[in-house]
């Protein structure tokens, strides 16, 4: 279902929401636009990893703009459809890539594993059994090395690299780890986030891989400009919380 938005400064923007009757709508405001656009200049080169329908990833390509280029990773064959379709929407305003893939160290393959039936979210894994969820997707997914994506199909693009949005399940870290090299080149805003389940060690280092790369860590309440912000000075710190947060990550000065 495609539904219309004024959004202040913008104009009117189309978005796809999936009929899913086990999921709730997602909506567009300007004040989440407002939100990425302290981060992001038109023209910039972004990147959605764990783009779902495109929710995040619509806002994010507004804040880019047609002239910039807004990368949308999604390995979930359900998702996906969905996020082709915003894709194509609003092409004078926006410029998605929709890519079908996890993030991965290696090329390889994947199943597609949700703890819901509707599949409105979920993680790779090796093997059927897995701790994600007993809902398994019949196909396999492929895993790509978004270093070795990104410099062999986006190279000219790298110097405008602004932006890269985590959502992953627990698998940022590992994430940031295979792409330290561009991130410490490029120097992009990371937004992360802290899974609700993991451990305290895992919560930790992630922490410590982003800070590692001399990045000041934030918890944010919300992808809303007016959301409140804190400034996470230690490690220990993210372990208060118990639940999944966002974080984000701005380099050091």
């Amino acid at each position: 279902k495609v539904d219309r938005y004024d959004l202040k400064d913008i104009g009117m923007v189309e978005f796809a929401n999936w009929t899913n009757p086990l999921i709730r709508p997602l909506q567009l405001n300007a004040d989440m636009v407002d939100f990425f656009r302290k981060f992001i200049r038109k023209g910039d080169l972004t990147i959605d990893i764990g783009a779902n329908i495109g929710d995040t990833t619509v806002p994010i390509a507004l804040c880019a703009g047609a002239e910039g280029k807004t990368l949308g990773f999604d390995p979930n064959p359900y998702v996906f459809k969905i996020l082709q379709v915003n894709a194509n929407l609003n092409r004078d305003k926006t410029n998605i890539i929709p890519l079908p893939f996890a993030i991965s160290t290696q090329e390889e393959e994947f199943y597609f594993i949700s703890s819901e039936a509707s599949f409105g979210n979920g993680g790779i894994s090796p093997t059927k059994e897995s701790k994600l969820g007993r809902f398994v997707y019949p196909g396999k997914i492929k895993g790509v090395n978004l270093k070795a994506l990104l410099e062999s199909q986006y190279k000219e693009w790298l110097p405008k690299l602004s932006f890269i949005k985590i959502d992953t399940e627990g698998y940022d870290k590992e994430i940031i780890k295979s792409i330290q090299d561009l991130i410490l080149a490029y120097k992009p805003t990371i937004i992360a986030e802290s899974f609700g389940k993991a451990s305290n060690d895992a919560k930790m280092e992630l922490y410590e891989v982003i800070e590692r790369l001399r990045y000041d860590i934030y918890y944010f309440e919300d992808f809303n400009v007016h959301a409140r912000v804190q400034k996470l000075d230690d490690k220990s710190e993210i372990t208060s919380y118990k639940h999944t947060i966002n974080i984000y990550a701005l380099p050091k000065k």
